[in-house]
């Protein structure tokens, strides 16, 4: 950690606060969220179809703004789209712990979801900006302060929630509007690779924006082939915890084992994401980190695969180190795999769209792989409930499986087809 804190301060003081941003944005995030389902359902008493589309609405205006949120951060500079991302989720961060009917749930979720919309791809595109050349290392850096937001984000929400889910809302509300004047005080200016080129209200202008984005094609097939990746990694969250429970039961011990699947994916990423990319870096390509990542990602599904042609256990600690070790093993091999892949994912969409409208393609990609998440977790879903109904517990496994090796094959072609390769010249490996 001595060495990651060294880098970190190797860099402007710009970027140092981007990454401490995002720590404090995903902490806030995740010591509410992961709750918030069984504060609609229990304390407020609302029908499952109810929580379902409070969830859902949050979802679809992060998803469906982000290209918006991009646009305008080229348009009208990355630091006021930040800014207004953090305020407008203080806002629907303390309504959601103080109010209680529908419509006003459904606006606290909408703005929660459209505040991530407008500071998630104005940040990546400022790192990236700020970081130069050595923006590589900076997003690798930028994913140990994400994880680590990730992994302590629920243990803070536990002790709050059990004071009350009120308490957990106001101060995850808290925090967000201290970042807020933080960002606004201390964070530097930097202007969007759109501003100036039209009148902020210029629908033609943001049309002719959004335009050339779809207009690159190798970024395109870039966003469609990693998708797999995010549908992938996901799987901590929704496949390999439903195993765990399914082997493993509902009771603590169970919980204990889900509770290791995260500690494993964050933990390692805080401890070994900036050496993989160091190693990484050093020995090949972006294309071919890329394509083993997804390699690594999809044969993260192996240990569940082979599992399944063992004998459950009848019980004891024979059956909890069953229904634990293989999930924890997969969520490790994810882990590496996002470790490998992130850092020359966040650098090859600056590659490929050439230095301008950086903030626009990453919210056009944020889009897309979104859409990708919400298809695969609904395609996973079906495979875990046929291989369940059809006594083929294989099934889901094998999907998986199949889906890292084609997305791995699919960014080895572009690689190798030059597709990935920046404006410049082609990829070479940086030594």
């Amino acid at each position: 950690m001595k060495g990651t804190l060294a880098q970190v301060r190797s860099y402007e003081r710009s970027v140092q606060l981007l990454m401490v941003n995002q720590f404090t944005i995903n902490l806030g995030f995740y010591m509410l969220m992961p709750y918030l389902a069984a504060h609609l359902s229990g304390t407020l008493g609302l029908a499952g179809w109810l929580v379902g589309l409070v969830l859902g609405v949050r979802n679809f205006s992060q998803q469906g703004m982000f290209l918006v949120g991009g646009a305008l951060a080229d348009r009208l500079g990355y630091k006021p789209l930040i800014v207004a991302g953090c305020v407008l989720r203080t806002a629907g961060f303390a309504a959601l712990g103080l109010v209680d009917s529908l419509p006003a749930l459904l606006a606290a979720s909408a703005a929660t979801g459209l505040a991530g919309a407008l500071f998630n791809p104005a940040v990546r595109a400022y790192l990236a900006a700020e970081a130069g050349e050595r923006r590589l290392e900076a997003f690798a850096l930028f994913n140990v302060f994400y994880q680590a937001g990730i992994l302590l984000g629920p243990v803070v929400g536990m002790v709050l929630t059990g004071v009350g889910f009120r308490l957990t809302c106001l101060v995850a509300a808290g925090i967000f509007a201290l970042l807020s004047l933080v960002q606004l005080r201390a964070l530097p200016a930097r202007g969007g690779t759109a501003a100036g080129a039209a009148a902020p209200g210029d629908r033609a202008g943001l049309l002719a924006q959004w335009r050339g984005v779809l207009a690159n094609r190798p970024f395109l097939l870039f966003s469609g082939a990693m998708i797999g990746s995010y549908v992938l990694s996901f799987q901590v969250y929704l496949a390999l915890p439903l195993e765990v429970k399914r082997l493993g039961g509902e009771g603590s011990s169970g919980t204990a084992a889900v509770a290791l699947l995260f500690a494993v994916s964050g933990l390692s990423t805080i401890l070994g994401q900036t050496r993989v990319t160091a190693w990484c870096r050093a020995r090949m390509a972006p294309g071919h980190a890329l394509a083993r990542g997804l390699l690594i990602m999809g044969l993260a599904f192996l240990p569940l695969l082979a599992a399944t042609a063992l004998p459950v256990p009848a019980g004891g600690p024979a059956r909890w180190l069953f229904a634990a070790l293989p999930p924890a093993v997969s969520a490790l091999l994810l882990a590496v795999g996002t470790m490998i892949a992130y850092p020359f994912e966040m650098d090859t969409i600056v590659r490929l769209c050439g230095d301008r409208l950086v903030a626009t393609h990453y919210g056009l990609y944020n889009t897309v792989c979104g859409i990708g998440i919400t298809l695969g977790n609904l395609l996973t879903g079906a495979a875990l409930d046929a291989a369940r109904t059809a006594g083929v517990p294989a099934l889901p496994w094998t999907a998986l499986l199949l889906l890292g090796l084609a997305c791995g094959a699919a960014l080895r072609a572009l690689h190798r087809t030059g597709r990935l390769a920046p404006a410049g010249g082609p990829e070479v490996a940086v030594r």
